[in-house]
């Protein structure tokens, strides 16, 4: 009996230290496979970057002459920023992007349900800046009017569902879709309330196209490596590999008082490492430095862009 009790005991305790075993291996793949979605979250980013760096500054500006007039409750310096989410919100996103820019759509759609989760709980203001790097690059006027129409929603009060549309239906980076006003009044019409006389005079005048100009101007000055440049409480996203998941632990801490202060997007960058070029916290920020020398991505830090896009230089 007794040696009968023993077996059945070794054999619980085998099974027991079995079980144990599995336990400790499944949490061991679940850790990895955590690190593999989060480092690929990035790399993804990276990896739409490395492809034909060509200087921001290459072509010719689209943007045309007239009046600058910024759209309404545009924000920041020299008003220049769409800013989403609630202004007390003590975490702040500063995002350069460009509607023609392929990089910048993959951004969107890794972060864009974050964002709006952590701008809905009051917790993240966004400063969107519109820029026309893919025009200059690629030709065209798709980044200049695709920014014009997104200022205009803004004056209609549906920026943030239209800037979304425009990055669900991204043509293919040489194809100028975006050039065509035809085009975007069409998906204005997936925006409930936004296809209005008001917004179609807004789109066909360019009302708001000198100050896509503008923007883009502040863009080159801060000589910022590429689109999509995205900063978070002035930290680079892309340089400090932010995934999405971090990104939420970064604010819900800063609300709870434990974290990095929300940066002005006015402050300067505090390093000139390669790695910390495209990050400098001021939208508008001016680097000193040879007018002609350009930035190379380094493998910490992808420029940003696809195809024709590339790393910003003056």
């Amino acid at each position: 009996m007794n040696d009968g009790a023993n077996r059945q005991a070794k054999n619980r305790s085998a099974r027991e230290r079995l079980q144990a075993e599995r336990e400790r291996q499944k949490k061991k793949d679940k850790r990895r496979r955590t690190l593999v979605v989060a480092t690929a979250v990035v790399g993804v980013l990276g990896l739409a970057a490395v492809v034909g760096l060509i200087a921001a500054n290459t072509g010719k500006d689209s943007a045309g002459g007239g009046p600058v007039t910024a759209p309404s409750g545009a924000t920041g310096e020299d008003s220049l920023a769409i800013r989403t989410g609630s202004a007390e919100a003590p975490s702040t996103l500063v995002v350069w992007e460009d509607f023609r820019c392929p990089a910048c759509k993959n951004f969107e759609t890794m972060y864009k349900d974050t964002v709006h989760e952590l701008e809905a709980k009051g917790l993240l203001k966004t400063d969107y800046h519109l820029v026309t790097l893919i025009d200059g690059n690629m030709g065209g006027s798709g980044s200049l009017k695709s920014a014009n129409a997104a200022a205009c929603a803004q004056d209609a009060g549906k920026f943030t569902e239209y800037h979304d549309v425009l990055f669900e239906n991204q043509p293919p980076e040489p194809d100028d879709a975006y050039g065509k006003n035809a085009k975007l009044l069409e998906l204005a019409g997936k925006v409930p309330g936004l296809d209005t006389a008001e917004f179609r005079a807004c789109v066909e005048d360019g009302t708001h196209e000198s100050w896509v100009g503008k923007s883009f101007e502040a863009f080159r000055e801060g000589k910022f490596r590429g689109t999509p440049t995205v900063l978070l409480n002035g930290k680079d996203v892309m340089t400090e590999q932010i995934t999405p998941q971090k990104m939420k632990e970064i604010v819900e801490a800063a609300a709870k008082g434990g974290g990095t202060k929300s940066a002005s997007p006015a402050s300067p960058a505090a390093s000139g490492s390669p790695s910390a070029a495209g990050a400098p916290a001021s939208p508008a920020s001016k680097a000193k430095g040879s007018a002609s020398s350009s930035r190379t991505a380094s493998p910490s830090a992808p420029a940003r862009g696809t195809g024709a896009q590339g790393a910003a230089r003056e």
